[in-house]
């Protein structure tokens, strides 16, 4: 029963009301006429389901924040380290304080500003953003606000990095670079496993008969710890390989158990891309002569060189 009445003791007037858990709410107004306007929206709320608790969205971004970086168990670990990050280094500290109702879009807008002119990358400003994003519409879904005050607004540009393709000759004088480990290099290279696949990758799903590779596992750096997961796409995979490149990789694996990997790192255990990338592959980019090519670029030279013998487009 939602009523409206004065109040004895500062002669304000008092909106009464149950909200949809039964729970007795009110609100105070100078005029009675502001009282009944704001008692008739709010019924009007509640046959639509759109009710929210006045009370709901002062709760303070911070520590909605820490509920929401809480509940990211469903993102790979890698993903939810990121998010968190993010969210602690960028987003908290500028909202932390705020309750979340009264965060407007036009706050958002000169936050983004801010941070361009702060320098900060397009990029970054663009990751910073999609979490504070996320957070305030986990609120809206909550039905802690009515709608996300980051929505509509305007991000800077961010300039794409053309696609690095190696030729041929550019991919072999990379692997002559590489040494020992050139075959990690050519695996990469015309099979377009992503590194963690590759680190991953165990000499039983190693398949010379049908010259494929079975792609089940990725095993990545999260904090300060090896993390195995499914595949990005979370799904079992078989990639093939060319049968002269898949000779190579058997005896690179022969002796080996099932359960071994096939490429393990000097001192044991899976590879890691940071350590990889330093101690072998930008030394190695350095000496074949090449710019700017990172270890991804290897996941796009193997379409490139798969369309350029013939291989369907879609299907690459």
């Amino acid at each position: 029963m939602a009523t409206v009445a004065k109040d004895p003791r500062d002669g304000r007037w008092l909106a009464r009301w149950r909200d949809p858990t039964g729970a007795q709410r009110k609100k105070s107004f100078r005029r009675k006429v502001d009282a009944e306007r704001f008692l008739s929206d709010l019924q009007a709320e509640m046959h639509r389901g759109t009710y929210l608790d006045p009370a709901a969205g002062k709760v303070r971004f911070a520590t909605y924040a820490a509920t929401w970086t809480a509940g990211l168990g469903h993102l790979k670990p890698s993903t939810a380290l990121r998010y968190r990050e993010v969210a602690r280094t960028h987003v908290v500290p500028k909202w932390g304080s705020w309750p979340l109702a009264q965060v407007a879009r036009s706050d958002v807008a000169a936050w983004i500003g801010d941070l361009v002119a702060s320098g900060m990358s397009p990029g970054l400003v663009r990751k910073v953003y999609l979490v504070a994003s996320m957070i305030f519409e986990a609120a809206v879904a909550d039905h802690r606000i009515a709608r996300n005050p980051t929505t509509g607004v305007r991000l800077p540009r961010q300039p794409r990095r053309e696609p690095r393709f190696l030729t041929p000759s550019q991919l072999w004088h990379l692997v002559d670079a590489a040494g020992d480990n050139g075959l990690q290099v050519l695996v990469l290279a015309l099979t377009g496993l992503r590194f963690g696949e590759f680190a991953a990758l165990k000499v039983g799903r190693i398949d010379p008969v049908r010259n494929c590779l079975t792609v089940a596992e990725s095993v990545s750096v999260v904090g300060s710890k090896l993390v195995w997961t499914t595949p990005k796409t979370h799904q079992v995979r078989s990639v093939p390989v060319p049968p002269a490149l898949m000779r190579h990789i058997e005896q690179e694996g022969r002796g080996r158990g099932a359960e071994d990997l096939a490429s393990p790192a000097p001192m044991g255990g899976p590879l890691r891309l940071n350590n990889w990338r330093r101690r072998l592959f930008d030394p190695a980019v350095k000496r074949a002569g090449l710019v700017d090519v990172t270890p991804h670029d290897l996941r796009h030279t193997a379409a490139s060189l798969a369309i350029a013998a013939g291989a369907n487009v879609k299907a690459v």
